[in-house]
C-alpha cells in the first residue's frame, strides 16, 4: 500500500524507526507539538487542511497520528480517501502500547504527568507560533533556567505559585519504548521531577500499537473513516467513531 502519515512530531523518533521497517510506502508530514496546545479551534482546521491537501487517488489511506486529543480531531472529514485513526484519548496510549495498559496505570497513579522522548525533545514553545500557557508558567523549566530568563526573585515566585495547571500533579512518569536515546531523556525527566520535589518513575512502554498502525495491521484498535464520513467521539471504550460527514 501507499500511505500518507500526518502525525504529531512527538512521535518523530518512534515513527521514523518503524517506517524504515514497514512493508508499505509511507509519505510523512510531521506537525508541531505546539499545535495541540493552541486548542481545537486552531488544531482542527490545520489538520483538515493537511488531509485535504492529499490529492485524490494518490494514496490508499491517510494515517492520522493523533489521539482524540481533547476533541482536536473531532469533525475531521475523509473527503475522498479513507482515514485511519488509533482509538486513543491521547498520545500516551500509543507509547504504552494499548488503551488497557494506559487505563490501568492512569487509574493506579493519579496526579501523574507523563514524559516521553518526543515530548521532551519537541517541547519548543515557539514551534506553533507562540508560547504555551505551561511554558509561560515555567512548568517545564528547571530553576536555573527560570533564574536566567526571569531573574531570581521572579523564578522563586514562579516555583512557589506554579499555577492551576500543576496543582494536582505530584509525579512524573517517563515511558521507555526501547530506543537507544531513552536513557538520555529519562535522565532529563528524572531531573525535572527532582527539581519540582515530585516522585519519579520510569515504566516500560511498547511500540506495538504504533507498529500495527504503520504496518497496516488495522484491527479493532483502529477506526477506519471512509470517504464521506467524519470522526466523532464515541464516549465509550472505543474512544472515536465514524459518522456521516457534513456533506453527506
Amino acid at each position: 500500500m501507499h500511505l500518507k502519515l500526518i502525525c504529531c512530531e512527538i512521535f518523530y523518533r518512534e515513527a521514523c524507526r518503524l517506517i524504515a521497517d514497514s512493508p508499505h510506502r509511507i509519505d510523512v508530514e510531521f506537525l508541531p507539538k505546539g499545535l495541540h496546545d493552541q486548542g481545537v479551534e486552531k488544531m482542527r482546521p490545520r489538520l483538515q487542511e493537511c488531509i485535504d491537501a492529499v490529492a485524490p487517488g494518490t494514496v490508499d489511506a491517510i494515517l492520522l497520528g493523533y489521539g482524540l486529543c481533547n476533541n482536536g480531531i473531532a469533525r475531521l472529514e475523509a473527503r475522498h480517501t479513507r482515514l485511519v485513526v488509533p482509538r486513543a484519548h491521547d498520545c500516551i496510549t500509543l507509547f504504552m502500547g494499548s488503551r488497557r495498559r494506559y487505563r490501568e496505570y492512569f487509574d493506579s497513579h493519579p496526579g501523574t504527568y507523563y514524559h516521553t522522548s518526543g515530548w521532551l525533545e519537541r517541547n519548543d514553545p515557539n514551534s506553533a507560533g507562540g508560547e504555551t500557557v505551561q511554558s509561560k508558567l515555567g512548568l517545564f523549566m528547571r530553576y536555573e533556567e527560570l533564574v536566567e530568563k526571569y531573574g531570581e526573585e521572579n523564578a522563586q515566585y514562579i516555583m512557589e505559585t506554579m499555577g492551576d495547571g500543576v496543582e494536582h500533579y505530584d509525579q512524573i512518569t517517563f515511558v521507555r519504548v526501547g530506543l537507544p536515546s531513552d536513557a538520555i531523556f529519562q535522565a532529563e525527566a528524572e531531573r525535572a521531577a527532582r527539581d519540582k520535589g515530585w516522585k519519579f518513575e520510569a515504566v516500560e512502554g511498547s511500540l506495538d500499537l504504533l507498529r500495527r498502525f504503520l504496518f497496516g495491521e488495522w484491527n479493532e484498535d483502529f477506526l477506519i473513516v471512509e470517504p464521506g464520513q467524519s470522526i466523532a467521539p464515541s464516549y465509550n471504550e472505543g474512544v472515536v467513531k465514524a459518522v456521516p460527514g457534513v456533506g453527506s
